[in-house]
C-alpha cells in the first residue's frame, strides 16, 4: 500500500473512532492526529513520511537530517537557519545531537543523544550476525566504507577482532564508523531506574 493511500486510510479510521468517541479531550487528541496528517499531506511531506515509515519497520541507525565536520559549523547553520528543525537529529563529527528550538524565545541549542548508543545496544542484544567484512586497522575499515559505490544503510564488520557498525546515511552524505563497545542497553537502563 503506497503512503498516500496508506495515510488516507488511517485519516479515515481515525474519524470514524472520533465520531463514535463520547469523551470531549478524546476526541480533541484525535482531530491532532488527523491534523497532524493533513499537515504531513499538505506540506509536500509525503515522501519523507514514507521514508521514516521505512526507517520504523527497518534495523537501521535514526535518521538524521544534517551532518557537520564540526561544532561550529553545526552551530552557524542552527543560527543562520531561519527556523531550525526543532527536535530532529544532526550528526557532529560523527555523533547524533539533537535540535532544541523554541519559536517565541528564538533559543537554539544542539544538545548531544545518546541515541546511536541505545542502537547498538538494541542490535547487540538481538545477537550480532557475522561480519560482512574484517580490517587490521580502522583506516582500512574507513577506505573501505568511502570507497563503496552504494553501501547498505549499516553493515556489521571487523577491526582488529571489535566489532564495529559501518552506516551510511544517503540523504546527508554520511558514513560513519561506530564500534560496539560504545553499546549501551536500554532495557538494563530501565531495569536499573536511571
Amino acid at each position: 500500500m503506497n503512503t498516500r493511500n496508506r495515510t488516507s486510510d488511517v485519516m479515515d479510521l481515525l474519524a470514524r473512532i472520533r465520531a463514535n468517541t463520547p469523551s470531549a479531550e478524546e476526541k480533541a487528541l484525535l482531530e491532532t492526529a488527523i491534523n497532524a496528517l493533513l499537515f504531513i499531506t499538505s506540506t509536500g511531506r509525503r515522501y519523507a513520511f514514507s521514508d521514516f515509515l521505512e526507517y520504523l519497520e527497518s534495523n537501521a541507525p535514526p535518521p538524521v537530517v544534517a551532518s557537520f565536520k564540526t561544532r561550529e559549523e553545526a552551530e552557524s547553520w542552527l543560527h543562520s537557519h531561519p527556523e531550525p528543525p526543532d527536535s530532529t537529529l544532526v550528526l557532529i563529527a560523527g555523533q547524533y545531537h539533537t535540535v532544541a528550538y523554541i519559536r517565541e524565545l528564538n533559543h537554539r541549542r544542539l544538545l548531544p543523544l545518546t541515541v546511536i548508543e541505545f542502537h547498538l545496544g538494541r542490535l547487540k542484544r538481538e545477537g550480532l550476525p557475522p561480519a560482512a567484512a574484517s580490517f587490521n586497522t580502522r583506516a582500512e575499515a574507513e577506505d573501505w566504507l568511502m570507497n563503496q559505490a552504494e553501501p547498505p544503510e549499516q553493515t556489521f564488520i571487523q577491526i582488529a577482532g571489535d566489532d564495529y557498525l559501518a552506516v551510511c546515511h544517503r540523504n546527508v552524505n554520511h558514513r560513519a564508523l561506530y564500534p560496539f563497545a560504545m553499546a549501551l542497553d536500554e532495557e538494563a537502563q530501565g531495569e536499573d531506574g536511571a
